[in-house]
């Protein structure tokens, strides 16, 4: 069937929408969003009904949640929510296509439909895999290298995306408090302040808060508000600071209308130092803030809001210093936090935030330290599952849990988990981003890419998010966008940057500049690493790729060392200069890695590389035993496989080019 709209064409037998004959990329997931509205015209949808249409009536899916998934079809398009010329929203309604729709030819399609679980949004492998693994479990920040012109073009591209909301006018980015304590030291209070003041405004759905990473970029900026709402893709700007003076504090807060910089509304707050105050302050200036800008607040909402974590003003302050400490990261900030913590759940065995922070820190600190994950990945469960005992709206619990049921490979329970953060706080950006490395790690590229783009329009300058799409568009071949993100993530201090770009420069015949980025990254990694025994070889893969002369040394090298701190290297490696054989040795191996470094191993079976190893009639055996074909069949099939009777076949090369 062939619908015409506006200036559009959907063909639904080849799967296409074109403008003027250009086609126009969509990812899957936008496609049959895009085709219910079409085929519903011009009927109104009702959330509900568009949710049972695109993604089936047993998937936990919130208006708020499509609301996110239809600013990406809107972005696609080049639509304009408060001016749409294809998509209208109702509040509280559904959605309903603008233009009248002809049907231009009839044909029985011949395509299946797609009927996995839609993109509803991480967590010593190789140490290597480890450096990697970063994007898959943790947001850091390392020595950036800049390629300006490119990273700026993602930056750019990032911020119009945000911009292309279904609630613009309601979106909002809350800049860091200064501190103006005579004190030094209370600046972890300041920031902690923020960041809860934050968490508590992102608890209305119907407001776009961009993440803390974005907003403290800005920090001591001499930029004035309108340049930086631009850049965040926002309306409006919270601005403040808070003072603290013995038993008292003042927190002065002013909202500001973004393009014409003026106030629309501003307080004083002068309180005594108590934690029921506190809470207080933040609940007045959120629900201020909703009023000004006519965000209505759900019954539940509103509960969220006006809740007291504890009543214990010294268990919150030492919550705020682990916040502050955890934020930072590193071995040694986290192990204080942990500590800071846990003398909080000490002091108020109630305090469901501190268990669930608590949980996050036993999370990242392997990533930080040599600390083993047998250790403390038990210790992360026991403090989540304490967390949501006293409240189960808590995402980032839900969110630790299904990045350690990810790691061991119980893909069904840790897709349950991530689905449950991203409800509970729609507006996570961190839920957004481990779900779609979730569904990245299991071969649903267009799924993670969807979930990627909502955790990037929710925190653009994310080095995490930037790294994801990067990687999903190497993995698609999609070269412009690679190279892209993969420099703003590098430009942000994120190091699987160089990885990738090394490897979409090889594709491209940019031969120096692969082997430039290859070099860069082998020394970054014996910086961090010292033990890696050997160094890594990124740059002999590269060379022997150009120069065939040099294979020889890059395959006895591998011959030489092949040790799990090498098994990203081995795999690919192997499989580049089609050493199938020996690249299902490493996969042997890897098998017997722990759920951590097994996990790592899986993030490269979808590299387009890799097809030949995906061709291999092991590879269905390998899968098998991974869990992945069940939890296919249940939830949706990798965009290069399909089902065959009992098992799976993956013979696709590739996914789109440029």
């Amino acid at each position: 069937m062939i619908y015409e709209f506006s200036d559009l064409t959907l063909d639904l037998d080849r799967h296409l929408l074109t403008r003027g004959g250009q086609p126009i990329k969509l990812t899957k997931l936008s496609f049959k969003v895009l085709q219910a509205l079409v085929q519903a015209a011009p009927a109104l949808i009702s959330h509900d009904d568009l949710i049972d249409e695109v993604w089936g009536p047993k998937r936990v899916i919130t208006p708020d949640n499509l609301s996110q998934r239809m600013k990406t079809l809107r972005q696609g398009l080049g639509d304009d929510p408060n001016q749409p010329v294809y998509i209208e929203g109702v509040r509280g309604e559904g959605y309903r296509l603008v233009p009248e729709v002809k049907i231009q030819s009839a044909q029985t399609s011949s395509r299946s439909s797609w009927r996995g679980l839609s993109s509803r949004f991480l967590l010593s492998l190789a140490v290597l895999a480890l450096a990697l693994g970063y994007i898959a479990f943790d947001k850091f920040v390392l020595e950036p290298v800049e390629d300006a012109q490119l990273a700026e073009s993602a930056r750019q591209e990032g911020h119009a995306a945000a911009r292309a909301e279904s609630h613009e006018d309601k979106s909002l980015a809350v800049l860091p408090f200064d501190n103006r304590s005579s004190t030094e030291g209370d600046q972890f209070f300041t920031d902690g302040m923020h960041d809860e003041l934050l968490a508590t405004i992102a608890k209305i759905g119907s407001m776009k808060v961009i993440s803390r990473t974005s907003v403290m970029e800005y920090r001591d900026t001499t930029k004035k508000i309108p340049q930086i709402a631009q850049e965040l893709g926002v309306e409006h700007i919270l601005e403040g600071g808070i003072q603290r003076s013995g038993n008292q504090v003042r927190i002065n807060v002013q909202l500001i209308d973004a393009a014409s910089d003026e106030h629309l509304w501003a307080e004083i707050y002068d309180r005594e130092l108590t934690a029921e105050n506190l809470f207080a302050v933040q609940s007045e200036i959120t629900r201020k803030i909703a009023d000004a800008l006519q965000a209505e607040l759900s019954t539940d909402e509103q509960l969220r809001i006006d809740a007291r974590p504890t009543d214990n003003l010294q268990a919150y302050e030492l919550y705020l210093r682990g916040r502050y400490l955890w934020q930072r990261r590193g071995d040694e900030n986290i192990r204080h936090a942990i500590t800071l913590f846990e003398q909080a759940t000490e002091l108020d065995p109630q305090f469901a935030q501190a268990w669930s922070s608590l949980a996050a820190t036993h999370f990242t600190l392997p990533v930080y330290s040599d600390r083993p994950r047998s250790e403390h990945n038990p210790l992360a469960v026991y403090a989540a599952q304490k967390a949501l005992a006293q409240d189960d709206s808590l995402a980032e619990a839900y969110a630790v849990l299904g990045g350690l049921a990810d790691m061991d490979g119980k893909w069904a329970e840790a897709e349950t988990l991530f689905l449950l953060a991203i409800v509970n706080e729609p507006m996570d950006s961190t839920a957004h981003l481990w779900f779609g490395e979730h569904l990245f790690k299991l071969g649903r590229l267009d799924n993670a890419l969807e979930e990627a783009l909502i955790a990037y329009q929710l925190d653009p300058l994310h080095p995490a998010n930037n790294a994801l799409l990067g990687w999903i568009y190497f993995y698609q071949n999609d070269t412009s966008n690679a190279l892209k993100y993969g420099a703003a993530a590098w430009d942000l201090g994120h190091a699987s940057g160089l990885y990738f770009q090394a490897w979409v420069n090889l594709r491209i015949g940019e031969f120096d500049r692969a082997v430039g980025f290859a070099e860069q990254w082998d020394a970054l990694m014996v910086q961090r690493f010292t033990n890696l025994h050997p160094p890594p070889s990124l740059k002999l893969l590269i060379e022997a790729k150009i120069d065939e002369a040099k294979k020889p040394l890059f395959l006895e090298m591998l011959a030489e060392h092949e040790t799990i701190d090498l098994i990203q290297i081995l795999l690919t490696g192997y499989v580049s200069f089609e050493r199938i054989d020996e690249a299902y040795e490493v996969a042997t191996m890897a098998l017997d890695l722990d759920g951590y470094n097994r996990n790592n191993f899986e993030w490269y079976f979808w590299q387009s590389d890799m097809a030949l190893f995906r061709q291999d009639p092991r590879f269905a055996a390998l899968v098998t035993e991974l869990g992945m074909v069940d939890y296919w069949r249940e939830y949706g099939w990798p965009d290069v496989c399909q089902p065959a009777g009992d098992s799976v076949i993956c013979n696709q090369v590739n996914l789109q080019s440029d």
